[in-house]
């Protein structure tokens, strides 16, 4: 009786295509190299030199944060366009390691999949280099995974890990948040990585909306607008930092909206009190809204609201915050600290 030769690839892992996706974005992360990288793409690990770095420090503390883009996928893979969800990761994990005022510095991707398309690896790829760039992070590695039968046909999963450094004294507690304090809003740029799975609900089963589609009160089409760019606050934040401006909190507002997250960072004898009427609604928050009739609350909980990042700083340091932010368009005056435990009361 003749066996039937079997291979790798027969069981659906090609290996020559994960060759060739290395191929096709090595000259981009290398890009993203600085100096204290001393590794190259192929090694078992990646070796970042910090002496360099460290010396900057009197007591420096490593800040690490682990995150992915969610659902946002199901609207790339809709859509055929993955050239920003690489974007969105980076800047999704840098923003979770600003609020304690840390510096970014390396980043690792993990791009993970049914069947692997070096194509689709080079356009994530590329937006991710663009990001890392952008924010002075080196894409010291990552990992793409062929795991037929663990994935369905066309699904992929997007996971990135990114490292900074703060000085111990400088590290962004919350601790000294007071009654009276302003917080301060900086605009989002629409949905950024959050809610996807309860928008998508909302356009596609209750609107019956496709990704196609053009809604009058949208300047994109759904799919387009659902793909706008997690916007990247690093800037941002150390333009208020190095300015020596005291920044008593800082928030990512992820998935849990202005509710969840803001009470992360308060002292327990602290709330915070939302003025909605304080900044501009975003379109696609008043058509998701709208489609499903939603409650104001439920909104506020399971989206940003076009408020993407929230500074708490003293009454007194809300000039200089703006005058340091004075790139951008507009910083909210979003609310203020109360007394009581930690909440979120929207009004």
């Amino acid at each position: 009786m003749t066996k039937n030769k079997i291979d790798y690839k027969s069981a659906g892992v090609d290996i020559e295509a994960g060759n060739e996706a290395v191929e096709r974005i090595k000259d981009g992360v290398k890009s993203t190299f600085t100096s204290n990288v001393l590794t190259g793409i192929g090694s078992f690990g990646s070796l970042y030199d910090l002496k360099p770095i460290l010396e900057n420090y009197d007591h420096p503390v490593m800040v690490q944060s682990v995150d992915g883009v969610g659902t946002k996928t199901i609207i790339a893979r809709k859509m055929g366009k993955f050239d920003t969800i690489g974007i969105d990761l980076l800047s999704a994990a840098a923003n979770d390691i600003l609020v304690m005022g840390a510096r970014p510095l390396t980043f690792l991707d993990y791009i993970a999949n049914d069947k692997l398309k070096p194509e689709v690896v080079e356009e994530i790829v590329s937006g991710m280099v663009k990001a890392c760039k952008e924010t002075g992070v080196s894409l010291v590695g990552g990992e793409t995974a062929e795991m037929p039968d663990t994935y369905l046909p066309g699904e992929y999963d997007l996971v990135g890990i990114i490292t900074g450094v703060v000085e111990k004294e400088k590290i962004i507690t919350g601790e000294n948040i007071k009654p009276g304090d302003a917080v301060l809003g900086l605009p989002s740029s629409g949905l950024h990585t959050n809610g996807y799975s309860f928008a998508r609900k909302l356009f596609f089963e209750i609107g019956g909306y496709d990704v196609n589609d053009s809604i009058p009160e949208l300047d994109k089409s759904v799919g387009l607008t659902l793909l706008e760019s997690h916007i990247n606050y690093t800037n941002h934040v150390f333009s208020v930092l190095d300015n020596g401006i005291d920044v008593k909190g800082i928030a990512h507002i992820t998935g849990g909206g202005l509710v969840e997250n803001i009470p992360r960072v308060l002292p327990d004898s602290c709330g915070v009190e939302i003025q909605t009427e304080s900044w501009p609604s975003l379109p696609v928050f008043d058509v998701i809204q709208s489609i499903g009739d939603v409650d104001k609350n439920e909104m506020f909980r399971a989206f940003n609201m076009g408020v993407g990042m929230v500074f708490i700083v003293g009454s007194a340091d809300v000039a200089s915050v703006k005058d340091a932010l004075k790139d951008l368009t507009e910083v909210y005056k979003i609310g203020f600290v109360v007394s009581g435990e930690k909440h979120v009361l929207v009004s």
